[in-house]
């Protein structure tokens, strides 16, 4: 059993690591693997048909701790360490609140709450059935058994939730808050993007401050133009295949190229970026959901974007439709008013003896962007393209790594 410090509205931890909230899911998730020697079964449980309805919980089955992340933004929004882990530490002597509902009784502080069961208790509680508000109160006798505590931010459980990123969590990283599409006359032509990252006065690590700033990248900008705009990449993977080689009209007639085309992958903006590997401008960019069940789950940090899609209606003007982050692909042909081509089917493996778990994904052509669809209907990632360029000897793009 894990020996933790409780921090209400704030972290469960020791002196080697700590769950604080609002930190992100991936994380959470490295320090688990850091520490797997000692922290063993850990369950990732979440919806697989509607992953938006419910949150994502990292099971700590051996340890009794629970590790809640918000639907949508992945960052930790509560900590419940069940009656393993309880029973060591803590004691009750405040008034409780009964919960019909659910038949326990809560107790909660500013950021932390208990919860009692009934059943449990050895004493007669001393109950008043119209206590505040016509809630139901008692006073909860000595030796009553914790069913769960859970660790959050603010004054009620129910609302709750994922605070913003603490500084402590950004470890010299930048992430993106949203990322914007821009478009021109005949197709997507770059992205805007809100980055965050932890900034601090000369020399005073206690002055540090969150810093919100904008940057552009477009297509045809040069690898170097990258590299100012938006730093480093985490990593740089060079292409070794082209799997969409097999749908062009004449595959035969494409001549091969000596160098492969390279990406910048930023893992916490949840962006690749496509570099052409004779010219070294930007070809393609590369937006992740990163929703669970998907076989890229946890490599990227979500990218909230938004892209403007082009809506033709027979009888009046085209209007312009947003697609998110969290658009399902049905909402999608349904502003469309009609259903796009049939999809390409991409399987995924991590090589051709292994099989992939979470089975298949979609992807559909639509105004030069390419939607890796699940079979949820969620969307994995959305692929853009630069403007085709005049040749006869074109190749085609690869479908999302």
């Amino acid at each position: 059993m894990l020996d933790l410090e409780v921090v209400p509205e704030r972290s469960l931890g020791n002196e080697q690591w700590e769950f604080t909230l609002g930190m992100p899911l991936a994380q959470a998730v490295a320090i688990l693997q850091k520490h797997c020697r000692i922290i063993k079964n850990v369950q990732v449980l979440y919806s697989e048909q509607s992953p938006l309805s419910h949150d994502l919980i990292l099971n700590l089955t051996q340890d009794g701790i629970k590790l809640l992340f918000d639907a949508f933004n992945q960052r930790l929004k509560a900590i419940a360490p069940t009656i393993e882990q309880i029973d060591q530490s803590f004691g009750a002597t405040h008034p409780g609140v009964y919960n019909s509902a659910e038949q326990l009784f809560h107790l909660n502080f500013r950021g932390l709450s208990f919860s009692f069961q009934l059943d449990s208790w050895t004493e007669t509680p001393k109950y008043e059935p119209n206590f505040a508000h016509g809630l139901a109160s008692l006073q909860i006798p000595h030796g009553a058994t914790v069913k769960r505590m859970y660790i959050y931010n603010g004054n009620s459980l129910q609302d709750t939730k994922a605070p913003l990123m603490p500084l402590s969590c950004f470890l010299g990283n930048v992430y993106a808050e949203n990322v914007d599409v821009l478009r021109d006359g005949t197709g997507p032509s770059g992205l805007r993007l809100r980055l965050l990252t932890a900034g601090c006065g000369p020399g005073v690590l206690a002055d540090a401050k969150m810093r919100v700033f904008e940057r552009c990248v477009y297509f045809g900008d040069s690898c170097q133009d990258v590299l100012s705009t938006l730093g480093s990449p985490h990593k740089v993977f060079y292409k070794s295949e082209d799997k969409m080689k097999i749908h062009s009209p004449s595959p035969h007639k494409q001549v091969p190229s000596k160098c492969n085309d390279y990406f910048f992958n930023y893992f916490t903006l949840g962006v690749d970026i496509l570099f052409d590997a004779n010219t070294h401008k930007v070809k393609k960019f590369v937006l992740h959901t990163n929703y669970p069940g998907h076989y890229n789950f946890n490599i990227y940090h979500r990218c909230e974007f938004k892209i403007p899609l082009v809506i033709k209606r027979d009888s009046a003007d085209s209007q312009t439709e947003t697609c998110t982050t969290y658009s399902k692909w049905d909402s999608i042909q349904d502003l469309l008013g009609h259903p796009v081509e049939k999809p390409v089917v991409l399987h995924r493996s991590s090589s051709p003896n292994n099989t992939n778990p979470f089975g298949s994904t979609f992807c559909f052509g639509l105004q030069r962007m390419i939607f890796e669809v699940m079979q949820n209907n969620h969307i994995a990632s959305v692929t853009l393209y630069g403007p085709t360029r005049p040749s006869s000897q074109l190749r085609t793009s690869d479908l999302p790594q």
